[in-house]
């Protein structure tokens, strides 16, 4: 198995911060926030390079209070997929940690990404995930596409998270 998105955000550990704190949405129901979520579109990135198409993460709760994540996406010889854990960052529900580090190294202070959700719908239909740099953004939905008017009005408030939206890049999806 090869070592889909070897960290969502695994990278980020070492960026610096990029002018204001990065503003994230306050508190986030995990329980609601667990199961499937696809990848409508992010930031270019290395550690997702050999994605090319139903890029999706899977969250579940863990009975330690973790929460449990499967990244998967189509590759052109078939599929990728990793397996981390995200924790909390100072005990907050909108700013995780993850790491696809194996669980015996999860101790170290190394391997850890940020995973900070700076949108949320109300209703948990899409999310928008980035990091205090700003050098990685995704934005993730419950279904395979976003509305046309969700779409425009999370790239008009992207820029306000200090985002700029024209470096983003379409994740696409089978219809199956």
């Amino acid at each position: 198995m090869k070592t889909l998105l070897p960290a969502l955000l695994l990278v980020a550990m070492s960026a610096t911060d990029a002018g204001e704190p990065l503003a994230t949405v306050g508190d986030v129901d995990l329980a609601r926030y667990a199961g499937r979520w696809y990848e409508v579109a992010k930031y270019p990135n290395r550690f997702q390079s050999q994605c090319v198409a139903d890029t999706t993460a899977n969250y579940s709760l863990r009975d330690d209070g973790a929460v449990g994540v499967v990244n998967r996406c189509r590759t052109a010889s078939g599929v990728d997929e990793a397996s981390g854990v995200a924790r909390r960052l100072d005990g907050r529900t909108d700013r995780l940690e993850v790491s696809f580090l194996p669980a015996a190294l999860r101790w170290l202070p190394i391997g850890w990404g940020d995973y900070w959700i700076i949108e949320l719908a109300p209703d948990y239909r899409y999310a928008v995930v980035g990091e205090p740099s700003r050098k990685y953004l995704w934005i993730l939905a419950r279904s395979r596409a976003l509305s046309a008017e969700d779409r425009r009005g999370i790239e008009a408030r992207l820029p306000a998270h200090g985002y700029d939206p024209a470096r983003l890049v379409e994740s696409p999806h089978e219809k199956n």
